[in-house]
């Protein structure tokens, strides 16, 4: 039903579909930790299970969108983004990296908008991916990120430049997804724009879907492209863009007065060993293995060469043996491909790819699969009822593997890589686990997580 001027309306106010597990989880983060209950779904749930969890606002799907192509996308994503918008929300919000990752034959964002601006009626699309609290900003058009202590528009970013797969060459948000589809008409809609009270444009004439990116610097305009988002609900009732659509809708809804802003959430402490696989090979992963080395995690290399080669599964079963020898010893494991892109491990890796005859994304999906058969066999070996998984491809495939079906928020850390519960049919329930896109996160991450999380 619609909300009145001095309220919000009962039942759900969302549905999200992420195109990968760590963003899929950062969404549920920010209304969870904001007093809205949430739930993410490693499939979309049936009435059945649904019903188990009464008073949910928001209902999420996390999936691997993100490393398929538009093929794998036309045959999954109008199936899933029905049974999100059957649910009755008034936004359909398909949640993409704030780092923009995607490409016309990979990720495409392009594709995805097509699909569900179709599936829901719209033709107009607003399309929010800054989230200043991440040091994701958007202004005039462009994207910025931060990291270290500098800032980088988003094509001279140090890793996004440099992404194995999707080198960010375009930093103008809505001219980068519009370049992977013809029928988007793209705009923006600035800071100026949005300060002056500016609302979503009239659909295109000439029949294309209309991309309005919205651009996001501090607080202010944060709450303002919420605001245009919400009370645009009716006619854009589909929204792309990374967990900024949730914090500037939080924002909004704070700014009226009608969510309260929340206590701070404490952390679980420690909860015996803990278990890390890695597959990202970004600079900031290798920061954080090597801070794990020099505080008593035990740090193991795996041989992601052997997805292309052979003998994987022996691979799978050394890491394994290694890391519960590691337990054993009192040290926590930490199972990676690589430190980071100069790894010579990043260089055995493409040789054999280009020898195997397999694509980079089956290559891929083999890798983090095996990583999550490790983290599998570990967790069930040694009883270790906290993990993390490192890569925000990786977290799908290695998540598959541990028989979970839905993620609910326990405890926070950085902004979009919190301590989540898992619910389970199998052994996984009830698993303490955290989910880390590779280029996010502080040195001392997985002590943090360690450690139970909390606000600090």
């Amino acid at each position: 039903m619609e909300s009145p001027d001095d309220t919000l309306p009962e039942g759900l106010l969302l549905a999200w579909y992420g195109d990968d597990f760590t963003g899929a989880a950062a969404v549920m983060e920010v209304l969870a930790f904001a007093g809205l209950p949430a739930l993410l779904f490693l499939a979309p749930p049936d009435a059945a299970r649904l019903a188990r969890y009464p008073g949910l606002r928001a209902v999420g799907v996390a999936s691997t969108a993100r490393a398929q192509d538009p093929a794998w996308m036309e045959a999954h994503l109008p199936g899933a983004f029905a049974a999100l918008h059957a649910l009755g929300a008034p936004l359909l919000h398909y949640k993409v990296c704030s780092t923009l990752d995607s490409a016309p034959r990979i990720g495409s964002i392009g594709k995805a908008t097509e699909i569900g601006a179709d599936l829901s009626g719209a033709r107009v699309v607003p399309v929010l991916v800054a989230a200043p609290q991440m040091r994701r900003y958007q202004a005039f058009g462009h994207l910025f990120a931060g990291m270290g202590a500098e800032v980088f528009r988003l094509d001279r970013h140090p890793v996004m430049a440099r992404h194995p797969v999707t080198p960010m060459t375009e930093a103008d948000v809505a001219r980068h997804i519009a370049l992977q589809s013809p029928r988007l008409a793209p705009s923006c809609l600035t800071l100026e724009a949005l300060a002056a009270g500016a609302r979503l444009p009239a659909p295109p004439e000439d029949g294309r879907i209309a991309l309005v990116t919205l651009d996001s610097m501090d607080a202010g305009s944060e709450a303002a492209a919420g605001r245009l988002i919400w009370e645009a609900r009716g006619q854009a009732p589909f929204v792309v863009g990374s967990q900024g659509v949730e914090y500037a809708l939080v924002g909004h809804w704070q700014a009226q007065g009608w969510l309260a802003p929340p206590a701070p959430v404490p952390g679980i402490g420690r909860g015996g060993p803990m278990v890390t696989v890695s597959g990202s090979v970004s600079p900031t992963t290798a920061e954080q293995i090597g801070w794990s080395r020099r505080n008593s995690f035990a740090c193991i290399p795996f041989d992601a060469a052997r997805a292309c080669t052979g003998g994987l599964e022996a691979e799978v079963e050394r890491v394994a043996t290694a890391a519960l020898e590691a337990i054993a010893a009192g040290q926590d494991p930490l199972i990676h491909t690589a430190e980071g892109p100069d790894d010579p491990a990043v260089t055995r890796f493409r040789a054999a790819l280009a020898t195997s005859g397999l694509t980079a994304a089956e290559a891929n999906r083999r890798t983090g699969a095996a990583l999550g058969r490790a983290l599998a066999q570990v967790l069930e070996r040694s009883g270790a009822r906290r993990a993390v998984v490192s890569g925000g491809d990786t977290s799908g495939f290695a998540t598959a593997e541990l028989g979970i079906f839905a993620l609910e928020a326990l405890a926070p850390t950085i902004p979009g890589a919190a301590l989540f519960r898992a619910h389970a049919d199998g052994p996984a329930d009830g698993l303490e686990l955290a989910l880390k896109g590779g280029q996010m996160g502080s040195p001392d991450y997985f002590g943090w997580v360690r450690d139970g999380g909390g606000a600090r």
